[in-house]
């Protein structure tokens, strides 16, 4: 068995490094503090072939897979887990649904300009009613003609507000019961009927937007429909095995620069005639924190991995994302904790990391849901 990666991953990942550490960085702070979206860090992302990592050339993209794409996210992540969501919101969630379900039309229309970065992608699944249950949403389609029309609502939109494009989920057939009769829509941002609502005050990941969406009598053309008419669920759910990986990911790189902090600080800081890193009760937090980190990112490389080989990976997913989410927020507490009263304030860097890590473990499917993927595939006949 050979974990060396290959000379394009180590590339891609230096190059992610190299520009996090120069460009993310050293802004993560202010964007924070004032919530404000990244719009020429994106760009740049962009240009650099960030957001269309794993989509093939001829589409826009960088084909280098998604092991790249892992190694890549989580250098950014590393940084900034707000610029990080938006990358894996635009490459999981919007790239790879299009290219695995959409026509020879939507890659060219919509594809071909989200892979390289030239507009932003955004996945509106969830609703104010219909969270982990996302079979039971409300949303209608309706059709007329040549037009859908659409009416709901839908929460918690990450690039919602600054996308371009949304790709959208809607029930076409009423009488379907919870998880039948979805079909997905994408949605070009300026649509009559498609509004934006007020941007919600986050705990974490505060420089990407998150809104909810409102559609009254929203007209959709149908040529917009995403896959077959009434099987958008299963596009969902596929989506989302992908879009795992990226929160694990991401994960590891708000988990990574916990650990680096910690050891930073506790070479520094002395108490009683001796740095932290002298103490034993110091040492062993961050040995824990890098042993649960590494076990979490060849997890999350190994999803990746079968990923690129073409097999399903719902369960090596949930578990990437389920130990990499849990261990990240560990270690955001317990760097904390290093810090003593310095890390419960906003002038040092895990207090951030520490909001930023909470949110792994709850979107793109909570903990508990994980849990509930991991034990029915281990107990399936």
């Amino acid at each position: 068995m050979d974990f060396k990666l290959t000379e394009e991953q180590e590339f891609i990942r230096q190059a992610a490094r190299d520009f996090a550490e120069s460009e993310i960085k050293p802004g993560a702070a202010e964007r924070d503090e004032k919530a404000e979206f990244p719009t020429d860090i994106v760009k740049q992302l962009g240009e650099l072939g960030f957001m269309g990592i794993a989509v093939p050339e001829e589409y826009g993209g960088t084909g280098a897979g998604h092991v790249a794409y892992a190694l890549a996210l989580e250098e950014i992540c590393r940084a900034d887990a707000g610029v990080g969501v938006i990358m894996s919101v635009n490459n999981s969630l919007c790239c790879e649904p299009i290219y695995h379900y959409g026509n020879d039309d939507q890659k060219e229309r919509f594809l071909k300009r989200l892979a390289p970065g030239e507009i932003l992608g955004s996945y509106a699944l969830t609703e104010p009613g219909a969270g982990t249950d996302a079979g039971s949403i409300k949303t209608t389609a309706v059709r007329d003609g040549d037009e859908w029309v659409i009416n709901g609502a839908k929460a918690f939109t990450t690039n919602g507000d600054s996308c371009d494009v949304v790709l959208t989920y809607a029930k076409t057939d009423p009488e379907a019961p919870s998880g039948k009769g979805i079909s997905a829509f994408l949605i070009e941002k300026g649509t009559p009927g498609l509004e934006v609502g007020k941007h919600e005050d986050k705990v974490g990941i505060r420089c990407s937007d998150c809104v909810p969406l409102s559609f009254e009598d929203c007209r959709v053309p149908a040529a917009n429909m995403l896959g077959e008419e009434n099987k958008g669920f299963r596009i969902a759910m596929a989506t989302l095995d992908v879009g795992r990986l990226g929160i694990a990911a991401q994960a590891l790189g708000i988990g990574q620069a916990c650990l680096d902090e910690s050891i930073a600080y506790a070479r520094e800081r002395e108490q009683f005639g001796r740095p932290l890193a002298a103490f034993q009760a110091i040492q062993w937090k961050i040995a824990d924190m890098a042993t649960e980190l590494e076990a979490a990112r060849l997890l999350t490389w190994r999803a990746a991995w079968i990923r690129d080989q073409g097999r399903r990976h719902t369960k090596e997913s949930s578990m990437a994302k389920l130990l990499a989410s849990e261990a990240a927020m560990r270690a955001a507490l317990e760097a904390v904790q290093i810090h003593g009263g310095y890390g419960y304030t906003a002038e040092y860097t895990v207090s951030r990391l520490m909001r930023d890590a909470k949110i792994c473990e709850i979107y793109e499917g909570t903990s508990e849901a994980q849990r509930i993927v991991i034990s029915r595939a281990m107990l399936a006949d």
